[in-house]
């Protein structure tokens, strides 16, 4: 008797009158993975390069990824490291930095294509680089919009783009990993700005459809959308007069996020144990009601 699964009948009667036979489930069905597959969230052996990640959220996700020993990371970034980027750098020789215009395509190129040299491989990225300017809509001109769209949406766009072409190259099931903001989803009001709300939503809708165009080549794609994070650039929403009534108003948890707070979602969806996840973003916003 042949030892492949048999698949058994069953007789089915059409509108009709015909007598029609279906198949129905297997007798024995596998839903074991593959002997080498581990449940554990982890990063290990893993080479991950993070745009923007000389500071604020994108060095707080490079040093949650280390911690959940990643083998490298590499953050790209146009900036020389400072202060907090040395220090972390002091307790892991693993973080590493390469100086890169990521508006610039070829620079991004030439990057990913350092790590893959050094490493032999890249398994996951994060386009995390961005910038903001919170101002009333009728004050901004056509070079402030510019400036915003072609970090936070074309330089996302692009790094997507030739990261996933040398997973698919290389023949690696890599993560895409987009950092878009609670303000694609609707307004902050503690600090409006139309046109980054507008760059962050494009980044979260190309989440999906990417996921969706690169899910055949075993290519995730997901997005994470902070609320509001502790950074240079938003430091002084905590400090404002009527910010303990904002608070009592909105409800939530009356404080700014630490960019390290974040870096359990990142840190998820560049591991292996989400091998089933894509297209999705992850709101991550302790004050609710801000928004």
């Amino acid at each position: 008797m042949s030892k492949q699964v048999q698949e058994s009948t069953s007789s089915t009667v059409a509108a009709d009158g015909v007598l029609s036979k279906e198949p129905t489930a297997p007798t024995s069905l596998s839903t074991q993975p593959g002997p080498n597959q581990s449940w554990q969230i982890t990063l290990a052996g893993k080479v991950i390069a993070i745009t923007g990640a000389n500071r604020g959220i994108g060095l707080g996700i490079a040093e949650v990824c280390l911690a959940n020993s990643a083998s490298v990371v590499y953050s790209l970034d146009i900036q020389e490291p400072g202060e907090e980027f040395l220090t972390l750098q002091k307790k892991s020789s693993n973080l590493r930095f390469i100086q890169a215009d990521v508006t610039i395509e070829e620079r991004v190129r030439q990057a990913v294509n350092m790590i893959i040299s050094e490493q032999g491989r890249i398994d996951g990225f994060v386009a995390n680089a961005g910038m903001t300017k919170h101002q009333p809509a009728l004050q901004f001109d056509r070079e402030q919009l510019e400036q915003l769209f072609n970090l936070n949406v074309f330089s996302s766009y692009f790094c997507a783009n030739i990261v996933a072409r040398k997973f698919i190259e290389l023949g690696i099931k890599g993560s895409i990993v987009f950092t878009a903001s609670m303000t694609s989803y609707r307004p902050n009001r503690a600090a409006p700005s139309a046109p980054y709300g507008g760059t962050k939503a494009a980044v979260r809708n190309m989440t999906h459809t990417l996921a969706m165009e690169w899910a055949k080549h075993g290519v995730r794609v997901n997005s994470v959308s902070p609320g509001l994070v502790k950074t240079a650039m938003t430091y002084y929403v905590e400090t404002s007069p009527d910010w303990e009534t904002k608070m009592a108003y909105y409800g939530g948890m009356p404080r700014l996020a630490l960019p390290q707070e974040l870096g359990g979602a990142y840190v998820y969806l560049l591991s292996d144990t989400a091998s089933y996840t894509t297209g999705i973003d992850i709101p991550i916003a302790g004050i609710v009601g801000a928004w």
